[in-house]
């Protein structure tokens, strides 16, 4: 479960100080998938860094499962994220020196699986790169660097999924791949997705939708509850 008490941030801007986001609460249950709509320059992406701890707020607390994020020494915010946080922003963060496969494994590897590699091979077929896999993030186009980074933010089974614009440079057919796996992550193993978009068929999708405005979240519509596998997980 997800928790916001009170949550703000700002930042000085030319002698004044702009607010981010002003007193926002919110509970997001496990396995719910929410998406976030708002104009560029909301606060948006502010508010996914929040949640996975890379950003500290001004007042209030981001509580995952009850854990304070911010009460985390660094140590402990870089195992929640490597253990049960996938990630998926618009820069890719790939590291140049080593392949996509290198790439994707790696979470698995610092974690000490065995089966890094293999899960590592199916998420790039599942995100349709099979055939890139032993190229490195140089010799591949945008697109395909950011479906790398998606399979290494999928590959280990997250609790928690934040993905900001996900699909938004992809082919429409791509596009449409990732954003299966993302729903499916979500209801097959009950993780909970977060997710920024300015498509609103993709934001339809999730069984809550936000708006961000004026640094408030407000609810933009409901959809049915939770699917009935997921209940035990909510509890």
């Amino acid at each position: 479960m997800i928790q916001l008490e009170h949550l703000a941030l700002h930042y000085p801007l030319g002698g004044t100080r702009v607010d981010v986001l002003r007193d926002v609460n919110l509970t997001i249950p496990t396995g719910q998938s929410v998406a976030i709509a708002g104009p560029s320059g909301s606060g948006k992406t502010s508010l996914l860094l929040l949640l996975a701890g890379l950003e500290k707020p001004q007042a209030g607390r981001v509580l995952l499962d009850g854990q304070a994020v911010h009460g985390m020494d660094r140590d402990a915010l870089a195992d929640l994220r490597r253990e049960r946080i996938g990630i998926v922003f618009q820069s890719f963060h790939l590291l140049p020196s080593l392949t996509a496969l290198d790439n994707v494994a790696l979470p698995l590897q610092l974690a000490g699986r065995r089966d890094a590699h293999g899960r590592a091979r199916d998420f790039l077929r599942r995100v349709g790169l099979a055939a890139r896999q032993h190229h490195y993030p140089g010799q591949l186009s945008g697109g395909e660097q950011q479906r790398v980074a998606i399979a290494r933010a999928l590959v280990h089974g997250p609790r928690l999924l934040l993905a900001d614009e996900p699909t938004g440079n992809l082919d429409d057919h791509t596009g449409a791949l990732v954003r299966e796996l993302l729903f499916e992550l979500n209801q097959e193993a009950g993780a909970t997705l977060v997710l920024v978009t300015h498509d609103m068929d993709f934001a339809a999708r999730c069984q809550r939708v936000l708006r961000l405005h004026d640094g408030q979240l407000h609810e933009a519509g409901h959809a049915p509850s939770l699917p009935e596998h997921l209940h035990a997980h909510a509890a």
